[in-house]
């Protein structure tokens, strides 16, 4: 496959939405080649379906569950959309991925992690991505930001929580900060026993300051 597939990890607020938009319209700004903007879980019908299904519940999920739900929703991605447009040439930028899975379920949830690299596994189908940024801020600090699409209560359990601009909907009240402190660290192993996909960047910086490093790692990857 010859195309570049970019994904954004980190915890709840830490800005991965705003640096996907943000790194798409540059892309397709600047460079020729077809981008493909991602969001997980979703993307494909199923995803979109699971997604929405997960943020409707009002009863927590076993952990079990949750993972073979989120795993689900990744194959159908994989194969309905990442492999093909790799294959086209496409450059992929994706707001979350299989990582995700690795440090919810896994570190902060509790599930074995050989359990959830093996899922992961049969989801991507061998398929990561050749740059990830970790965009690391203090949970204190990124919890304060604004409301998540889909997040955990205090027991580590899914919880349906929109955005601040969904107007009269639910807000998330309660966090968890030491649930939180385990995702940041998770990711941080992570990017510890890869550090060739992986960039550590401050989240904490203005928006802008994120986006210029990240533009100065992604160009060096772009064909001339």
């Amino acid at each position: 496959m010859s195309g570049l597939f970019i994904s954004f990890e980190g915890g709840e607020g830490s800005g991965k939405s705003t640096q996907s938009d943000m790194l798409v319209a540059r892309l397709e700004a600047e460079c020729s080649r077809r981008v493909v903007r991602l969001h997980e879980p979703g993307g494909t019908p199923l995803g979109e379906y699971i997604r929405d299904w997960v943020k409707a519940q009002s009863a927590p999920l076993t952990l079990q569950a949750e993972l073979l739900l989120f795993v689900a929703s990744r194959a159908e991605l994989v194969q309905r959309v990442i492999r093909p447009e790799l294959e086209a040439d496409s450059i992929i930028v994706a707001d979350r991925y299989a990582d995700s899975t690795t440090v919810y379920q896994g570190n902060a949830r509790g599930l074995p992690l050989k359990d959830v690299r093996a899922a992961n596994a049969i989801a991507t189908g061998g398929i990561w991505p050749d740059l990830t940024f970790l965009l690391d801020v203090l949970p204190d600090a990124s919890l304060r930001r604004a409301g998540f699409q889909m997040s955990f209560n205090e027991g580590g359990q899914v919880e349906p929580v929109p955005r601040a601009d969904d107007t009269g909907k639910r807000r998330f009240e309660e966090l968890s900060t030491p649930f939180h402190r385990k995702v940041r660290d998770g990711y941080l192993q992570l990017a510890k026993t890869e550090p060739d996909r992986w960039v550590v960047l401050d989240a904490s910086q203005p928006a802008e300051t994120v986006h210029a490093q990240v533009w100065e790692r992604v160009q060096g990857l772009l064909a001339p």
